[in-house]
């Protein structure tokens, strides 16, 4: 039975935010990954379209959620389903750091505004 202690996760930090990785091909999970994310005040991550679903809930904070141009504030306790193909950004405006738990399939992939690929390996 793979049990992933909080010891093992692996962190990898960009854009801004830290995402510590649990579940993923690394860890035993053959289809599903899944990470927390921590995006600290003020920090506004790049708009980027997702090859797969993915499942954001956000444990912590606040945020403002950008998905297909559309904006939303989304408080502790909301779930935002990103489908495969929108194009999502990421925004804490507020002065308190959000903790975000985030599930997607294995081989996620992101898109950013410049045309470049991000295979972000806390998802593969």
């Amino acid at each position: 039975m793979p049990v992933v202690r909080s010891s093992e996760a692996v962190t990898h930090e960009i854009h801004g935010a830290r995402f510590i990785s649990y579940a993923a091909p690394l860890t035993g999970s053959e289809e599903l990954c899944a990470w927390r994310g921590e995006i600290p005040a003020g920090t506004r991550a790049p708009a980027h379209t997702v090859s797969r679903e993915e499942i954001f809930h956000l444990l912590v904070g606040e945020l403002l959620i950008t998905l297909d141009g559309r904006t939303e504030r989304v408080r502790a306790g909301d779930t935002v389903i990103v489908n495969a193909g929108s194009t999502l950004g990421v925004e804490n405006p507020t002065e308190h750091t959000a903790i975000s738990w985030v599930t997607t399939s294995v081989g996620l992939t992101a898109e950013m505004a410049d045309g470049s690929l991000l295979t972000p390996p806390w998802a593969n």
